[in-house]
């Protein structure tokens, strides 16, 4: 769970870059690489940003509201 968080940090914040960059230039990053806004790979990598964006939300739900990202061991003290 810990590799999938922070893929969708990734995505999420690959999402956010984006957006300020159209906000504040009028420029498209995804659309840059893809050469046109709804190309197919346009259309994945925003699918994938929004999928990531839900599994942010969901995924607090499922752990009981820790958002893990790093894998940590548990260390027993008792002796």
């Amino acid at each position: 769970m810990v590799i999938a968080n922070l893929i969708a940090y990734i995505l999420v914040l690959t999402g956010a870059v984006n957006w300020g960059l159209y906000g504040l230039f009028n420029f498209n990053l995804v659309s840059a690489i893809f050469t046109e806004p709804r190309n197919i790979g346009a259309i994945i990598v925003y699918s994938l940003i929004a999928l990531a964006a839900l599994w942010l939300i969901i995924s607090p739900m499922i752990t009981n509201g820790a958002l893990k990202l790093q894998g940590g061991r548990e260390v027993r003290t008792d002796n």
